[in-house]
């Protein structure tokens, strides 16, 4: 094993069970180490000057003790990440964390830490059931007044990365899609290798597969790898720009200038797949009309095709969510 590298050895079978999801908690955590140390991370310096003035400070100090400024990050603070993983529901299964895992943990985190930090963690450990509970609330707190109303930007990212790698996966096949992850990241044909700064090991993914989760909080790639947990590899989300977290409010508008008001309608409404008759109800447009401007948008590649069964569904392409910004 290559020092500071992570090793996913896969099986067949946990080739065939690659996925994608997305973390709440993750995004959460590193958002907590952005406000702890922002001069690392110039490119949500956008999103920091709106957050920092709305942070809770008693909670925000306990999630920066419990997750530390950088390399391990307690592994209760997160569950699995899902495609459709809600912040409530990470919220709910924090709340419900079992105690043992979550002490031991804590001992992680003791064991990294020196001085007046120690003795709090040796503390909150002494009292697993107390720490969980203080835990979560400060997770709802700095969840609340940090992410929840940056989230639909957030997620928007998240999900168009996963929109880009799915088409990539499928155009070039999975090993070239994972090895563009990042630079960090690189396939074998048995094995996904990931390079770290402060931790390597091989791990078996013993036929669970291997989760892949986009993230616009965390600079580099991180991965999770010890059991029980699902081996994980977070990698940074491609689109993340210093206004990532900007309203949009004339995004309409914008659009309707560069392609008109009825083929920016039609390219907004089609953020799920639609038939063509159905995109023509939604923007309140004759079908006809509907079909042409769905045409013009397709041959621009902004706009994909496909048939289930007897319809024609629509949907924004990769090129397209990144026009729309959506």
């Amino acid at each position: 094993m290559r020092r500071n590298v992570v090793e996913f050895r896969l099986a067949p079978g946990d080739i065939s069970a690659i996925r994608f999801g997305v973390s709440p908690g993750h995004e959460l955590a590193h958002a907590v180490r952005v406000l702890a140390q922002p001069q690392y991370h110039p490119l949500q310096w956008g999103w920091l000057r709106r957050a920092r003035r709305e942070a809770p400070a008693r909670a925000l100090d306990l999630l920066r003790l419990l997750v530390g400024p950088d390399g391990y990050l307690p592994d209760f603070l997160t569950s699995t990440p899902g495609w459709d993983l809600r912040p409530d529901e990470e919220l709910a299964r924090l709340r419900d964390a079992d105690l043992g895992p979550l002490r031991v943990d804590l001992l992680k985190r003791v064991d990294r830490t020196s001085g007046a930090e120690q003795r709090l963690l040796r503390a909150l450990a002494d009292d697993p059931e107390r720490a969980r509970s203080a835990a979560a609330d400060a997770w709802e707190q700095c969840w609340d007044a940090l992410l929840a109303p940056y989230w639909p930007q957030l997620e928007r990212i998240l999900r168009a990365d996963v929109g880009v790698r799915t088409r990539r996966a499928t155009t070039d096949g999975l090993g070239s899609m994972v090895s563009t992850l990042h630079e960090a990241v690189s396939w074998t044909q048995d094995a996904v290798h990931v390079r770290l700064r402060l931790h390597g090991e091989v791990l078996d993914c013993a036929g669970s597969g291997l989760v892949l989760v986009p993230s616009v909080m965390a600079p580099r790639c991180a991965v999770v790898t010890e059991p029980p947990a699902q081996p994980t590899l977070f990698y940074p989300a491609l689109g993340v720009s210093e206004r990532w977290a900007d309203d949009a409010p004339g995004e309409a508008e914008a659009l309707a200038a560069l392609l008109g008001a009825g083929r920016a309608g039609v390219l907004l409404a089609v953020s799920a797949p639609l038939s063509t008759s159905e995109v023509a109800a939604a923007c309140g447009l004759a079908v006809s009309t509907a079909s042409h401007h769905l045409s013009v948008l397709n041959a621009a590649r902004l706009v994909d095709a496909r048939r289930d069964g007897g319809r024609v569904l629509h949907v924004r392409t990769p090129l397209g969510e990144a026009l729309t910004g959506m």
